[in-house]
């Protein structure tokens, strides 16, 4: 393949996987958005473009439901004039997590974005969920235990259209008129469409053969998982925390961190996070010109 040279940007497509997840790999980053999954599945709503300047990867997103912006640049070299050319292109970089912002930020305007920190557990804790601090928690999931019917399965293809069935049903009930539901619900849809070749892990909870809850998460760093999609049906109480729990045990064994992603600003869904008692928050910035 013919890399794409700066000035010249190509779109995210399966196909870069093995050249963007080496530059991923060979310059980790602990924020979930460089993780190529994530860049992949958010792609209709996002349309992600990358190009290669000063070596670095680059990658530029242009969502449909807030301005564009650079990802850090995956790379060692020049950095700062690659930054400078970034801010050329486009308003700001975002998603920058905080080495990155004390390494190269100095020369621009550094804004703090609270909504898009990650959250990020000890893999144990989820495990185990020791401790009166989860009392909450392990009550929930005996309740569940309780119910008749239920197992624990991979997300294999067989599952799929459920996993589907129970999406729409969950986004129907959650409200589709906002735009970043909107874009959600197809990255969810595109994930389950391309789960093999993304390589993705996930699980399925049934009750009575039927699917009411799936989970996926892949690996993002050497000892740290992300789990992108979590859907969980409400009529069964204490489902959300079981699925949370197996997934974690039984795919993750060898992590020691689990990324489980941004609250965006939602109060439920940051108390939710916060409920689980993470070991640290990926901090993240916008950096524009001074």
């Amino acid at each position: 393949m013919n890399l794409p040279l700066y000035p010249e940007f190509k779109p995210v497509v399966a196909e870069d996987r093995p050249i963007i997840e080496d530059y991923l790999r060979r310059f980790p980053s602990s924020v979930c958005e460089m993780n190529f999954p994530n860049i992949l599945i958010w792609k209709d709503s996002e349309r992600p473009r990358w190009t290669i300047l000063n070596g670095n990867l680059c990658l530029l997103v242009e969502p449909t439901f807030e301005p564009a912006y650079f990802l850090p640049p995956a790379g060692g070299s020049e950095i700062g004039k690659t930054l400078e050319a970034c801010l050329s292109l486009a308003p700001r970089l975002s998603r920058v997590p905080e080495d990155f912002v004390l390494a190269h930020g100095a020369a621009f305007r550094v804004e703090e974005d609270r909504n898009n920190f990650d959250y990020v557990y000890l893999r144990e804790d989820l495990a185990e969920l020791k401790g009166k601090k989860y009392d909450g928690k392990r009550n929930r999931i005996k309740k569940f235990e309780a119910t008749p019917g239920h197992a624990y399965d991979g997300l294999l293809p067989a599952y799929r259209d459920d996993c589907r069935r129970l999406l729409l049903q969950w986004f129907e009930e959650k409200g589709n008129g906002d735009p970043y539901m909107k874009a959600e619900k197809e990255a969810v849809l595109y994930a389950l469409a391309h789960f093999d070749e993304l390589g993705l892990k996930g699980a399925v909870v049934t009750v009575g053969g039927r699917v009411e809850a799936f989970t996926i998460g892949t690996p993002l760093t050497g000892d740290t998982a992300v789990i992108q999609i979590e859907i969980a049906s409400a009529t069964f109480p204490g489902l959300a925390q079981w699925i949370n729990r197996e997934f974690v045990r039984r795919s993750f064994s060898a992590c020691r961190f689990i990324n489980r992603e941004q609250d965006l600003g939602v109060p439920g869904l940051r108390k939710a996070k916060l409920s689980y008692e993470p070991d640290h928050l990926v901090k993240k910035y916008n950096l524009y010109k001074k």
